[in-house]
């Protein structure tokens, strides 16, 4: 069989990993094959759309109301009167929210919120220096270290860092009311928050892009590890299901081996049996960081030593039909805790522009790609039966196991005696199987073969009857009366005549 007919189930071309807009950027299932900033602009259209068309309905509704209602009146007057008083009610209630809003924003407003961001910041500051143990402090250890650590930062960006804090400050002040909300709006908020934040600092502090990105990377940072435990899986959502699925699947799955998936690593080879468990230890860690980009860099971390893998391997650089088999083998190996919801995270919360590009996105967008195959890993796949794919998945038999004299040197023969038996056991398995199959088959064979004689037999009595006459009376013998014997003729005796 070659090599691309059993790549056939698991090769991705590279086009298929970019947006299917066309726009250059790396898609994501997730965004159902956008980049994250074409599925923000296919979001918002479709937020647009469904606003419209519920105020159409709520007006018309209004309308069908009003008129029921006025249809309802017995005088114009009467009429006349109450849509005054409406009208006269709504004035007033704009008039107010006018009001409300210029006071909001006049000048001893904004000079006394200002005095007290600035004194909120240095309370901070100080607080960051000298933890109060009071009971009332419900941050983490992690989240006051993150936080000392993002004052300490924003202090060399000196005015673009004070404003930087300022906006931050109040994005969390903001989401801590907006916790109704679906998660997928709140995901809209960060998301419009990071476009903001990056555009105050090229447009309005002319800050370089080198340090826009740094500063972007402390605010995710800070912001993320702070909501984390509000929209990390939250109960609102699936994730949890999702989970427990994948986990399920992957359980499932554990027969697979890397022949089945041409992945072109050998864990013989002591050094890149090594790189497959850190490999596996990394996307494993991902499940422990808070932010979006630490997770991020674990599943780099993990890619680079798959690809050292590969290259020790074979003795050349990777490419990228290697890299994906073999992150399908990592998972199904390590199967990762709350594979879906550390996903779904990062899609929701990550600063877009890692996904979009650079190695981060690459990456991730393969992870991507893993778990959906191996959501739809079938026996089309791994180039097996499906006879032998339901097998395997059920449980009543396994993969060969490797031929002894294919194990290392070190391999004690307690092993290889053990892997013997078990490879015995498993063909003994599968003789019973087809001799119980085939006796049953026989047994069917032979049912439907009486069956079939008797039916044709019935079928030929029914076609053509048999008619039974009654006994008739036997004639007597001609000398069943003569007992005696008397009055016959002796029996004729044989002549000699001389010739």
């Amino acid at each position: 069989m070659n090599l691309k007919s059993e790549r056939r189930g698991i090769h991705v071309d590279q086009s298929e990993l970019l947006c299917k807009k066309g726009c250059g950027y790396y898609g994501n299932p997730a965004w159902q094959g956008f980049c994250s900033k074409c599925w923000r602009e296919e979001y918002h259209k479709a937020r647009q759309k469904q606003i419209q068309e519920d105020w159409e309905l709520a007006e018309r509704l209004q309308r069908e109301e009003e008129e029921a209602y006025a249809s309802s009146q017995s005088t114009q007057g009467a009429q006349s009167l109450t849509f005054s008083k409406f009208e006269e009610k709504k004035t007033n209630e704009k008039t107010r929210k006018v009001t409300t809003v210029k006071k909001f924003f006049t000048a001893s407003s904004r000079a006394g919120a200002k005095k007290a961001l600035a004194g909120k910041l240095k309370a901070e500051i100080q607080e960051a220096k000298a933890p109060s143990p009071s009971i009332h402090r419900q941050a983490s250890i992690e989240t006051d270290r993150v936080s000392k650590e993002f004052i300490e930062f924003i202090r060399t960006y000196q005015k673009p860092g004070q404003d930087i804090y300022k906006q931050c400050k109040l994005f969390l002040d903001t989401m801590s009311h907006k916790r109704d909300l679906s998660i997928e709006e709140q995901s809209e908020c960060a998301q419009d928050f990071y476009q903001n934040i990056a555009d105050r600092l090229q447009t309005r502090w002319k800050v370089p892009p080198e340090k826009v990105e740094k500063a972007m990377d402390e605010v995710e940072k800070y912001i993320m590890t702070r909501q984390y435990k509000y929209v990390f899986c939250p109960e609102t959502t699936d994730d949890e299901k999702k989970d427990l699925a994948v986990q399920k699947r992957i359980r499932a799955l554990h027969w697979v081996t890397p022949q089945m998936l041409c992945v072109p690593v050998s864990e013989e080879i002591p050094e890149v049996s090594d790189m497959v468990v850190k490999a596996i230890t990394d996307i494993i860690e991902m499940d422990s960081k808070r932010v979006p980009r630490d997770k991020l860099a674990c599943i780099t971390k993990c890619s680079k030593h798959i690809f050292n893998a590969i290259k020790i391997t074979k003795n050349e650089p990777a490419s990228a039909d290697d890299f994906l088999p073999t992150l399908i083998y990592i998972v199904l190996k390590g199967n990762p805790p709350r594979l879906q919801s550390n996903i779904q995270y990062i899609t929701r919360f990550c600063n877009p522009s890692r996904l979009m590009t650079g190695e981060d996105g690459y990456y991730f967008t393969n992870l991507c790609c893993a778990v959906a195959f191996i959501e739809k890993l079938d026996a089309q796949s791994l180039n097996l039966s499906q006879e032998d794919f339901d097998r395997f998945m059920t449980g009543q038999t396994s993969p060969k196991k490797q031929e002894s004299d294919s194990f290392s040197p070190d391999v004690c023969l307690g092993v290889k005696q053990m892997c013997k038996s078990l490879d015995l056991l498993s063909q003994l398995n599968e003789r019973q199987e087809r001799i119980v199959s085939e006796a049953k088959k026989l047994e069917k064979d032979l049912i439907d073969w009486t069956d079939g004689i008797t039916k044709e037999v019935e079928d030929i009595v029914e076609k053509y009857p048999l008619e039974i006459k009654p006994k008739s009376q036997a004639l007597a013998a001609i000398d069943s009366e003569n007992v005696e014997n008397d009055k016959l003729p002796p029996p004729l005796q044989p002549q000699v005549y001389a010739g």
